[in-house]
Order: structure tokens, then sequence, then C-alpha cells
């Protein structure tokens, strides 16, 4: 191994510090009803989404006064921060209310038709497709669209207060799962394909044959597995959606999901998909009766404050991953990636992997199948589930989802997946 550098140390500290700040969140959550004088500071600290942002600047400050601002700013000019600010405008225009009202009627409709025919309640026929369609949707309009939409319609229909947490925390755990599985039918919708496709030439029907009957398998399992075993709760807490909405035109939806589809296509190039944004959100700003009062931003900048925070100091890693799994045969890779995984962003560890050479082809399947296999486990694991986190903490308790209890509900589901994809 190569000698380690200072800052490639104080980073992977860094790196360690942020990772226990996530698991501690709701601990902070619980320091605001103590110290109401400092309920602003805790509330801070116990955001999920403020955590690797608040660690990267930490990281920054001391390169600033250890190698100068020359060399910090040089290093920073290479980090690319594609991802964040594609999640940041994909976010904003997945779950602006022409968008999440198509979808959601889209999906009650096909509930009603099937109900229809079936002795299956409507609702919960509603939540099994919430669970399982659209996760697998995320394979078209990307895993962070589909993660905010599944989110908006779980909120607003299903995770009422009087929810047992039980079941919020079995929902959130098997939604996570199932985006983070759900994204693989296609090359570039999830973040950890997305990121080695090219490199590797994974095209469509390789995707297809290779991940995608496996992914599909896997969410339609878990989604009826929590269907079945809640169904009472389900049925009982379901809500009707809002009613008295200003109903929206159908050009207002079709130019929706026209930037909605060029945000998705550009997703490579910010230069094109930032302006779009722009111009989103001058029509939306035109157009406010269509719209949800707050379209997001607040939420959608959090989670992107939180991805360039995780680029910053994961992108420093290498060091430590690299050699960890260079030197792993494929069947420990798989389990070695799903490992790596909570604590390690899956797209971040499959680039490293790209970096590895001489890999063949069982390789590069078990680690990216691990890599998403364990996608679901904690709020760090797979890119969406910041915005998972951020749209659904508040039907929890103290406003907050607690990283073990996650952790808990996504081991079932976890374990489906990681059987189906090892054999």
């Amino acid at each position: 191994m190569a000698s380690v550098s200072v800052i490639e140390i104080i980073s992977t500290v860094l790196f360690a510090l942020a990772v226990a700040h996530t698991f501690a969140s709701s601990y902070f959550a619980h320091l605001s009803h103590r110290f109401p004088a400092h309920a602003g500071l805790c509330h801070l600290l116990g955001e999920v989404e403020v955590v690797f942002g608040l660690w990267a600047g930490v990281l920054i400050s001391f390169m600033f006064a250890y190698v100068g601002r020359a060399e910090t700013l040089q290093h920073i000019s290479q980090v690319r921060f594609t991802e964040p600010m594609f999640v940041f405008a994909i976010m904003v225009v997945a779950a602006s209310r022409p968008i999440t009202s198509s979808v959601r009627d889209g999906v009650r409709w096909v509930s009603r038709w099937i109900a229809k025919p079936l002795p299956v309640r409507e609702p919960l026929l509603l939540y099994f497709l919430t669970m399982s369609v659209i996760p697998l949707f995320g394979s078209l309009i990307t895993e962070p669209a589909a993660m905010t939409l599944a989110a908006l319609m779980l909120r607003d229909t299903f995770l009422s207060p009087t929810m047992p947490q039980k079941v919020k925390y079995a929902t959130i755990g098997v939604l996570f799962v199932n985006v983070s599985i759900g994204g693989v039918l296609t090359p570039y919708a999830a973040p950890a394909i997305l990121i080695i496709a090219s490199s590797w030439d994974w095209d469509l029907a390789f995707m297809m044959t290779t991940f995608g009957w496996r992914a599909a398998l896997v969410v339609v399992i878990n989604a009826l597995v929590v269907s079945y075993l809640f169904r009472r709760a389900i049925v009982r807490e379901a809500r009707e959606p809002a009613v008295g909405e200003t109903p929206i035109p159908l050009f207002v939806r079709a130019i929706h999901f026209v930037f909605l589809a060029g945000v998705v296509y550009f997703a490579h190039y910010p230069e094109i998909f930032i302006p779009m944004l722009l111009i989103f959100l001058g029509l939306a700003t035109a157009y406010p009766q269509f719209q949800n009062q707050t379209m997001m931003l607040r939420e959608s900048m959090l989670v992107a404050f939180f991805l360039g925070g995780l680029v910053v100091l994961g992108g420093i890693q290498t060091w430590w991953l690299q050699p960890a799994l260079s030197g792993m045969s494929p069947e420990l890779v798989y389990w070695g990636a799903m490992a790596l995984t909570p604590f390690v962003d899956n797209a971040a560890l499959t680039y490293l992997a790209s970096l590895v050479q001489g890999t063949d082809a069982a390789f590069r399947y078990s680690v990216v199948a691990g890599a998403i296999v364990g996608g679901g486990l904690t709020v760090i694991a797979n890119a969406p589930n910041p915005a998972g986190i951020a749209i659904l903490k508040g039907c929890f308790e103290d406003g907050a989802v607690s990283p073990l209890g996650l952790f808990l509900a996504a081991a079932g589901p976890t374990a489906v997946a990681a059987l189906v994809f090892y054999i």
C-alpha cells in the first residue's frame, strides 16, 4: 500500500464521525425537548441531511489550515457535484403537484380496476402498488424520482399519526430496499449503476437479463409480505386524497412531464438540467394555483447538501476501500460490498470497484449486486434515501427516523434480496 497522507487519515476519521453522527440523529431530536433554549441547534444537529455537509465543512477547514488555500481549492475543483445537483433538480420537479397527483391518480385508478374482480380491499392494493410498481418505475424516471413519489404517496395516504410505529418502520424499510433494487432494470436510473455502466459496457439488454428479473422478483416479494403482515392497519389508516384542490389542466401536466423527462435525459449535464430547472421554477411560479406551497425546495436542498458532503468525504476513502475490494474473491466481494454499503454510499463503492484493474464479470456482478442489495439499510447507503427521510420523518415520533429502527426494518427485505441475487 502506498504511503497514506495526513489528509486521507483525517478524512477517514471525519467520515467515521459523520457515520456515527447519522446514527445519533434521533438522540439530538430528544435533546431538543430537554434543552428548549438550544432546541434550534439540537434540531440542526439532528437533521440527517445536514450531517455529511457539516463534517465535510470540518475537513475543508482543516485542509485550508494544513495545506493552504491553493491546494484546497484545487482539490474541491476536482470534485464532481453532478449527482447532488441532479438529485436536487429531480426532487423539485418530481415533487411538483402535477407530477405527484398524476402518479397518484394513475396508481389509484389501477388499484380500483384490479380490485373490482378480486377479493382485495382497494387501500391494500394501493399500498402494494405504491411499494412495488413505483420503485420499479424508478428504472425509467430514476431512483430519486421514484423515492420522492412513493414517499409522498405513503405520507399523504397511509402513514397517519395513529399508524403503529412498527408498521411505519416496516414500510420505510421495504421502501428503501425496493427503491435501491427497483432502479436496476436500466443502466441509467440507479446511481450505483449509472456511475459504472459506460466503463463496463453494461447496456439495457445486459441489465434486464442479469439484474432486472431478479430485481422485479425481490420487489414484488417484499411488497407482498409487508402488505399481508400489516393488512389490517393499512386498510384502517388509509386516507382519501385532499379535496378542494384546484383541478390541473392536461397541458400543465404534460409540460411538467416534459421537464421531468428532460432532467432525466440530461442527468449527466448540469449545464443543461440546471437551466431547465430554473425555467421550470419560473413557470411554476407563474401558475402557483397548480403547485404545492413549498415545492419541496427546502427538503431538496437538504438532500443535495447531504450528498455534496458525502461526495467530498467519500471521495478520499479510496486509500483503504480499493485495497479491501481488490483482495477479495467474487463471493467475498458480494458479501463485503453488502457489509460496506450501509457505511459507504453504494455509488461510491461501485465507482471505486470500477477503478480496480483486471476484474472479471463475476467480480463486477458481485460488487454491484452486493452494493444495491445493501442500499436500504441506512440513510447513507443509497443516494435517494435522504430524500425519503426528508419526506417521511415527520410521520415518526419526534420527527426523526431512528437509524437502528431503519436498519432492523430493512434487514428482512435485504435478506430476501441477498438470497435472490446470490442464487
